[in-house]
């Protein structure tokens, strides 16, 4: 679970333990009060030491809020208290070096596959086969290396596509490292548009495009949504990527229906299965239907259509991912 995008040049972060419900409830307080351009906030279940303990009671959570300046302790100690009581003296602050950023989040990347499609970093180009689709995405400053569950699934996604249909025109709605839109584009050898509200993410994808040579195919926007010439137009896209939030998905249903072509795939991600009802609520209100829906690291990815829910198939994985790239 993420609110807000990972602030540019975060200085402090906070973190506390939790449980679940109240971890959901404390991202959604912290988002709604800090500017989401400069404080991000992650949610997460904590791995047991031992993976048979699993089981046994439900796992803590572990809320990180990164900060763009030093925050107000006191304040923030006062916000948590109206969730978690006492708890909120357990609360720990923590200066964050500008070059553990970076190297925090290198740490452990090891190359993903999704079908053909290999997203690795410089160190591990070795590893690329002679068939692969490769990616190579470095961890930087927007969200998405395809270590995370909703970029894995939409990737999965686009995989699944790819064998039923060939899309002529494809939108990526909050791009980020821009990760999907050169995906679609280096598969299909075709014009893909990618937009981000963003604009440190769209240069982080145009520079990702370049180095995946496919800068030539990816026609990138900064504007919110579609709120863009290259993106604003009625029924053009046969596929549409989302890979956000809950609330930005349904409050942005009308706008990404509006484009998608009327035997147009939508795929949407960045979700946790209890925001699952509430987005294809708000889908369907737009004549969209649920077509697959997978779920890996406990985020789940949805694939809607026009023609109504011609497959149900739910896809577990539980390889472990990062709280946020």
């Amino acid at each position: 679970m993420l609110e807000g995008l990972p602030p540019h040049k975060p200085t402090h972060v906070l973190r506390i333990e939790t449980d679940e419900g109240s971890a959901r409830r404390l991202t959604d307080l912290l988002g709604e009060v800090f500017d989401p351009a400069e404080t991000a906030v992650a949610a997460f279940e904590i791995e047991p030491a031992d993976p048979k303990e699993g089981n046994a009671a439900p796992q803590p959570w572990l809320l990180e809020a990164y900060f763009s300046r030093e925050p107000d302790e006191t304040a923030i100690r006062d916000l948590l208290r109206l969730i978690v009581g006492e708890k909120a003296d357990t609360a720990v602050f923590d200066a964050v070096a500008a070059k553990d950023w970076v190297k925090a989040s290198l740490d452990g990347l090891k190359p993903v596959r999704a079908g053909r499609f290999l997203v690795h970093g410089g160190h591990d180009r070795d590893v690329v086969k002679t068939n692969d689709i490769a990616l190579e995405i470095e961890a930087a400053l927007a969200f998405g290396t395809g270590h995370h569950g909703t970029t894995l699934g939409c990737l999965m996604a686009l995989k699944d596509v790819l064998k039923q249909r060939r899309p002529r025109h494809v939108l990526d709605v909050g791009t980020g490292t821009g990760i999907l839109g050169i995906a679609a584009a280096k598969a299909l050898k075709a014009r893909v548009v990618a937009g981000d509200i963003d604009p440190i993410a769209v240069e982080v994808a145009r520079r990702n495009a370049q180095l995946n040579a496919a800068a030539g195919h990816l026609h990138l926007y900064v504007a919110p949504g579609v709120r863009h010439a290259l993106a604003a137009r009625p029924r053009r896209f046969d596929l549409v990527f989302a890979n956000i939030l809950a609330r930005p998905l349904k409050r942005l249903a009308p706008s990404i229906a509006a484009v998608l072509a009327p035997n147009g795939m939508l795929v949407l991600s960045g979700l946790l299965p209890g925001d699952v009802p509430g987005v294809l609520s708000a889908y369907a209100a737009q004549g969209l239907r649920l077509a697959q829906k997978s779920q890996r690291d406990g985020w789940a990815t949805l694939r809607l259509s026009r023609a109504g829910a011609a497959s149900r198939k739910v896809r577990q994985s539980h390889a472990k991912a990062r709280p946020w790239m």
